[in-house]
């Protein structure tokens, strides 16, 4: 597979593969709960992320990740497609993860739940859970992630170019966060993208489009960071970018919330 994206289209046509393994990563689930036939749900907040964090969605332990891929009947060789009931939200943050932990066999479903109920593919009601104990073992990459420290000192010394993908509101400080005494504004010598830039009807933007809403970025010639305000939407910039271009990127994990709090202390 080997494809960053993949259409409703491709998965349907695929779904007969033995070795796909299809993720919702949804977080909102409605009350029909409707998913793509097949999907098994993948809990970032639960199961995916570090609870003994005092930040939320924190990466977990490479012991955390490998015990509940393996619940999840995951193996070395599956070919994993991830989406979401948002269209691309919370699945760019899954297709990160899994690469930071060495896995390259993932995709995100382009358009995700939406796109799939629009072509009437099969759908149904209930989480897959038929199927064996997985495998999965990670190679961590922790090149891909980046941490407090990290960016406090790139905060100064500006080797990579610290892009966020939150609104311009908040970025500015003009819009107040979400997350209750977290105050808005952004980290010194960041830039802003909001990561709504680069999709389009819940979709990724044609490779042409995102090429040229990059291009300044790229013109830095710096290694990229994403950030955002707790990890999510920082992955759809990344892997918006890795659609493009072979520059070197990571995400900020700990992203404005971590930064927020610790810069005042």
């Amino acid at each position: 597979m080997y494809s960053s994206i993949v259409s409703s289209q491709w998965l349907n046509n695929n779904l007969e593969d033995k070795k796909i393994v299809i993720l919702d990563a949804s977080q909102e689930i409605s009350e029909d709960n409707i998913c793509i036939v097949g999907a098994r749900y993948f809990d970032i907040k639960n199961e995916f992320s570090d609870n003994n964090s005092e930040f939320p969605n924190t990466f977990p332990s490479v012991m955390q990740f490998e015990e509940n891929c393996k619940k999840l009947g995951i193996k070395n060789d599956s070919k994993i497609v991830v989406y979401d009931n948002r269209g691309i939200f919370y699945s760019p943050r899954v297709w990160w993860m899994f690469k930071t932990m060495g896995h390259e066999n993932i995709a995100v479903l382009d358009g995700g739940l939406p796109d799939w109920m629009a072509n009437n593919y099969e759908t149904q009601t209930i989480f897959n859970k038929d199927f064996k104990r997985g495998n999965f073992t990670s190679k961590f990459e922790s090149d891909r992630i980046k941490n407090y420290d990290f960016v406090n000192n790139n905060s100064v010394t500006q080797k990579s170019l610290l892009v966020d993908a939150r609104s311009e509101g908040r970025f500015n400080g003009t819009t107040p966060d979400p997350r209750e005494g977290i105050l808005s504004g952004s980290i010194p010598n960041s830039i802003n993208l909001h990561y709504a830039t680069v999709l389009e009807n819940n979709k990724f933007k044609s490779k042409a489009a995102l090429t040229q809403i990059f291009s300044k970025i790229y013109a830095e010639n710096k290694p990229l960071v994403f950030t955002c305000g707790s990890g999510i939407t920082a992955c759809i910039l990344l892997l918006a970018s890795e659609l493009v271009s072979e520059q070197k990127t990571s995400v900020y994990d700990g992203a404005w919330t971590e930064w927020a709090t610790l810069s005042q202390k």
